[in-house]
């Protein structure tokens, strides 16, 4: 190409004697395009004159793009056209995110930032009113300078307020919303502020898990007194809905929207709140499928984690936000989840920022906080005495050869090698899980013990987190016979004494908190604790985080210390690898990730046979 242009100077010929020719280097500004709307879809296409003998129309262009990589495009008969860069990415945007249909490509209308991108560096292009109304209401909302209700009692941070005018401007352009911010940065007060400003126009519906649901109504009650928080589940709940209103906002558990769903999802909503969206990370479950059917003007999820598995999450969440954006979930995994999880492919995973970037907003404690404290990660690893590594190594062999010896069907083999992991997981964390009349002492409550002893002694307070509640039963027959003394919350704790126990601890009854992983990571505000100590190891690191940031929220004063208790040489440590080796995609995406669920049997043996 660089020869071709010095023109008459010099005679360019393959070695082989064939000649070839570059017909010329191709902009956008040398494409023609056009833009109309074809049912829930916008059609571009569009057309490209090589010379005076042939023209390519959009489809022809965009297939002999995902032919061939780079800048050159074979064209037959020893012909090629050059593109150049900017116009060759634009082109594989169009086909990564459209559909090719006829002689151009449907778009999503949700994808119009790129295509207005593309619209105004051609060379012409000629668009419907349908497409001219569309943008002229994205222009819209872009311009809008939203401004915090002045029944809004109380002051929002900076980023609150972006995070509110960014909400505001995506439900005036008739889109959902992903809240995806770290935990503790407010996202129910910046919802809050959202559905104050739209509270006039109807009712506001609001699904979070039960242990989330008390925080809604008491956060309302302090920053939107002029709403009319109503708990679903009391009194006639046909009537409730029926009658809700104008500033009612419903407040709802994801147990009573799968059971009442029928009910809920007969009406329109003028905002929808899915708090914790992790909650419908399944598309397979009845929440899920009841999420689907709600209809409202203004879609928002809220979560800390959108990806804790696999990319078939975050899929199913943007079902609910902007139906169709991504495509259906064959698609998605062909065009998305493979190349990025199988194949680790980088510029896939920019092409899916690309996409789901107008619709998610992120933000890390460490971006927005300055004021908030440090926080301090201490990995202790604690060493098996000689009867409990001889107790492990029976255990672990015992399931090799059990699991050796067959008999099982492949789709039972995964939950069977699970069952046998989960052994040498509590075996870690105290013997006495696996052998309850065993006379051998936990090497980790010990290390637990010395911990605590130097942290009471200095007048620090500390949460305290596992898994397994039977875990935590013999922790707090230790607090006891020592005499610390302790809360308590598990999944069997009631709403009304889970409150009473964090009220009690943040007032300084008691120097311990013992809380399950899975009851307490969410909703809780435990900054009269400055220390976590987490037992033992989850799947999720992610979900270890999200516990963490009980106490490393706004309001702490004081540094945070994470003790994370991992035992040597044994299955924990591979969990802990775990971490790190497949961390990668939601930190290529957004932050925290767990892909244990994506492991398969033979990764799941490894672990096991290494362990």
């Amino acid at each position: 190409l660089e020869l071709g242009q010095l023109g008459g100077q010099v005679i360019v010929e393959w070695p082989q004697g064939e000649r070839f020719k570059i017909a010329r280097t191709v902009s956008a500004g040398q494409f023609r395009m056009g833009i109309q709307k074809s049912k829930d879809w916008f059609l571009a296409s569009g057309e490209l004159q090589i010379d005076d003998s042939r023209v390519l129309n959009m489809r022809e262009l965009l297939e002999l793009t995902a032919e061939s990589s780079g800048k050159f495009i074979p064209l037959g008969q020893g012909r090629f056209l050059a593109l150049t860069v900017e116009f060759r990415k634009r082109l594989d945007e169009l086909r990564t995110f459209g559909e090719l249909s006829g002689d151009g490509v449907k778009m999503h209308p949700l994808t119009a930032p790129m295509l207005e991108e593309l619209a105004a560096e051609v060379g012409a292009c000629k668009t419907d009113k349908h497409w001219k109304t569309h943008i002229r209401r994205l222009g819209e909302a872009r311009d809008l300078k939203p401004k915090v209700p002045s029944t809004f009692q109380g002051e929002l941070r900076d980023y609150q307020v972006t995070g509110f005018e960014w909400m505001v401007r995506l439900a005036h352009w008739g889109v959902g919303a992903c809240l995806a911010d770290d935990m503790g940065l407010g996202k129910t007060i910046q919802a809050l502020a959202v559905i104050l400003t739209r509270a006039a126009d109807g009712p506001t519906l609001v699904i979070a898990p039960t242990s989330v649901g008390a925080n809604w109504i008491r956060e309302a009650a302090r920053f939107a007194p002029t709403l009319n928080v109503i708990r679903f589940g009391d009194g006639d709940r046909k009537e409730v809905i029926e009658s809700a209103g104008p500033f009612d906002l419903i407040v709802c558990t994801y147990g009573l929207l799968a059971l009442e769903s029928e009910m809920l999802c007969q009406r329109s909503w003028e905002t929808i709140v899915l708090d914790e969206a992790q909650a419908i990370k399944n598309m397979a479950t009845k929440r899920s499928k009841a999420a689907m059917e709600l209809s409202g003007g203004f879609k928002l999820i809220t979560t800390g984690t959108p990806i804790e598995n696999h990319l078939g999450e975050l899929w199913n969440q943007f079902r609910f936000i902007n139906p169709g954006l991504l495509g259906s979930i064959k698609s998605f995994n062909n065009r998305f989840a493979a190349p990025i999880e199988r194949d680790r492919d980088k510029s896939v995973g920019k092409k899916l920022r690309r996409l789901i970037h107008p619709f998610i907003l992120r933000r890390t404690k460490n971006q927005v906080l300055d004021e908030l404290p440090p926080r301090t990660e201490i990995m202790m690893q604690v060493e098996l005495s000689d009867d409990e590594a001889s107790m492990y190594e029976a255990l672990r062999r015992a399931a090799v050869d059990k699991l050796a010896a067959g008999g099982v069907q492949a789709n039972e083999q995964r939950f069977q090698i699970f069952a046998e992991i989960m052994k040498l997981r509590r075996m870690c964390c105290n013997p006495k899980l696996v052998a309850p009349k065993t006379k051998i002492t936990g090497s980790k409550l010990e290390v637990f013990g010395e911990v605590l002893s130097e942290l009471l002694d200095n007048r620090h307070k500390a949460l305290v987190f596992s898994q397994f509640v039977d875990h935590l039963a013999i922790i707090r027959k230790y607090l006891e016979a020592n005499g610390v003394t302790y809360q308590y919350l598990d999944g069997s704790t009631t709403v009304k004494q889970r409150q009473k126990r964090i009220d009690a601890f943040q007032a300084g009854e008691g120097d311990v908190f013992l809380i399950s992983l899975r009851a307490g990571g969410l909703g809780l505000n435990l900054t009269a604790a400055d220390y976590v100590i987490h037992m033992d190891p989850w799947w999720n690191p992610a979900v270890e985080d999200q516990a963490s940031d009980r106490a490393h929220r706004i309001g702490q004063q004081r540094p945070v210390t994470v003790y994370r208790l991992v035992t040597t040489g044994t299955i924990e440590e591979k969990i802990v690898e775990l971490h790190h080796r497949k961390r990668h995609l939601a930190d290529s995406l957004l932050e925290g990730a767990d892909m244990s669920g994506k492991l398969s049997a033979d990764d799941l043996l490894r672990l096991l046979r290494d362990a």
